[in-house]
């Protein structure tokens, strides 16, 4: 009988405009990845949305985070079978690469008896990713406040309102994280600095209590969409379109070019306008309006004597 685990993890939305790299809240779309023991051999399947994008070789970041875990619980299987069933858009600032790598570091960790708890999984994949927030995201779900002291990732989850949706946006073009820092200034003013530090807190208060309609206020950024917004065609008439929709707010998703708008109400509304607004700058896009995921990432056994489809 062949040993199986399968991982299904949310997508996520980071940064939430002035929470950057801190912020991350998790989106009801999602991938899932299938980890199988073979006899020999190392093997990558990627199927679903962007999976020309995504490598099949030992370059894939899911193979990799789950050899880590195999590494250092001292396992070493003879041979494994990764298969991704993608259903986030690749580098498009909903933390696919995030949800890959927590794929296959549970996986591997639930084949292994789970000798790591989910803390130690968050640490192990914020040193392939860099950072916090999207994987914390898509680990706990809901919105996740991150930080990263001597090393050690800190965590605090928020419950949000059920009435809360995103409506994302998704030009059909990508745009690495990596590409999206080399914009980045190197310094900020002190008072640009108070303002990100004002916003993201009353951002983080309005959804601890409920206070929605000051996501208005809470979400206008000064270290990072100012200089990323260039990268996206008609960012402004698009944010502009949303809120007049209905949207409470609107932000990059991530690093872009994904735009997220954060609504109550009029969700359809406002995606029909960001829609029409990218149309109008030659930009064809997809539209989603998702809940948030309130459970994160889950795991399972499966305990087949064939292969099956995924």
């Amino acid at each position: 009988m062949s040993r199986k685990a399968i991982a299904r993890i949310p997508a996520s939305t980071t940064n939430l405009g002035p929470g950057f790299d801190v912020l991350g809240l998790a989106l009801q779309l999602y991938s899932t990845v299938e980890l199988e023991e073979t006899e020999s051999g190392k093997e990558v399947i990627v199927t679903g949305i962007d999976a020309d994008k995504i490598p099949v070789t030992t370059e894939n970041v899911g193979l990799q985070a789950a050899e880590l875990i195999f590494e250092r619980s001292g396992n070493q299987p003879k041979g494994l079978r990764l298969a991704l069933t993608n259903g986030i858009p690749a580098l498009r600032g909903l933390g696919g690469s995030g949800t890959a790598i927590l794929g296959g570091m549970l996986t591997a960790n639930l084949l292994c008896g789970e000798p790591f708890s989910r803390s130690e999984i968050l640490n192990f994949a914020c040193e392939i990713d860099g950072h916090p927030d999207n994987v914390a995201a898509s680990l706990l779900g809901s919105l996740v406040v991150s930080v990263t002291d001597s090393n050690v990732v800190h965590t605090l989850k928020l419950n949000c309102d059920t009435d809360l949706h995103v409506v994302v946006a998704i030009p059909d073009f990508p745009l690495s994280t990596k590409e999206a820092r080399k914009v980045l200034p190197g310094f900020v003013e002190f008072k640009d600095a108070v303002h990100n530090v004002s916003r993201s807190s009353l951002l983080v208060a309005a959804v601890a209590t409920g206070n929605l309609e000051m996501l208005s206020h809470a979400m206008a950024d000064r270290l990072h969409q100012p200089y990323r917004i260039s990268l996206i065609p008609g960012y402004d008439e698009i944010a502009e379109a949303a809120t007049k929709a209905g949207a409470l707010s609107v932000a990059l998703s991530g690093a872009g070019p994904t735009i997220a708008a954060y609504c109550t109400t009029a969700m359809h509304e406002v995606a029909e306008k960001m829609s029409q607004a990218f149309a109008r700058h030659q930009v064809a896009c997809d539209v989603k309006i998702l809940p948030i995921d309130a459970n994160g990432a889950t795991v399972q056994f499966i305990h087949s004597t064939n292969r099956e489809p995924v």
